[in-house]
């Protein structure tokens, strides 16, 4: 294994014939370099001194967020819901079952004497998942008659590194996540893909309408970028 030290941390050096361009990976703490077999090591280390920022805060972030606790889905815990944090409370009912009261998010278990920690936190994600097929697609609907585009569906899913997509054939899909995200950045996404009717690519052109729907589009971009991973149940 070949390495070599940045500003308090290390690289590690991984070569391949098979590629043609540099890059820089960061995994559980770890950073990687991944490089075409013979490039020298001196331009490898002035590639991470100029990626030496972005290291250290994508470092920073990740361990930000090792060090979140574990849900314990007990009362008292918060869950965020578009924008609003609201508060679990656990009571006993006919039936599990989950609803939205004021600043509550209250859950019904048959028996709190009992572990309920999987009912709860399955009754959470399809909760968020309901919200997600009603709010993305009024919020759809409402954004493709704005722009003048007509997706030929809509479907929520469940992404790890994606909040939403667009096929060729015009199907939108959505992360069922970005409802614990901000209202604004959900009405970003929504219309990041919506745009891609328009144009099926990041060019300058599809940059352009994203922003004349959604002026404040980068700021809701870096907060996805900032926060996005803290998006879990």
């Amino acid at each position: 294994m070949t390495v070599i030290k940045g500003q308090g941390f290390t690289v590690e050096i991984i070569r391949s014939s098979k590629r043609k361009t540099s890059a820089i990976k960061i995994q559980k703490g770890q950073v990687y370099v991944m490089v075409p077999k013979g490039l020298s090591r001196v331009v490898i280390e002035s590639l991470v001194i100029n990626k030496t920022r972005w290291i250290i805060e994508k470092l920073t972030h990740q361990q930000s967020l090792l060090a979140l606790p574990a849900k314990e889905f007990s009362s008292g815990e918060r869950y965020a819901y578009l924008g609003g944090e609201y508060v679990l409370s656990i009571t006993v009912g006919l039936k599990p079952m989950i609803k939205l009261d004021q600043d509550q998010l209250i859950v019904s278990v048959r028996d709190q004497s009992v572990a309920n920690t999987a009912i709860i936190k399955a009754l959470l994600i399809n909760w968020y998942k309901q919200q997600a097929v009603v709010a993305l697609k009024l919020k759809m609907q409402h954004y493709a008659s704005i722009i003048g585009v007509q997706p030929t569906s809509i479907t929520i899913k469940t992404y790890k590194a994606r909040w939403g997509s667009c096929s060729l054939s015009g199907a939108l899909q959505f992360n069922w996540k970005l409802m614990m995200a901000p209202e604004s950045v959900v009405d970003y996404v929504v219309i990041h893909e919506l745009c891609h009717l328009l144009h099926h690519n990041h060019s300058p052109a599809f940059w352009a309408a994203v922003s004349q729907y959604c002026p404040d589009y980068r700021t809701h971009s870096v907060w996805l970028k900032r926060h996005g991973a803290r998006l879990e149940i």
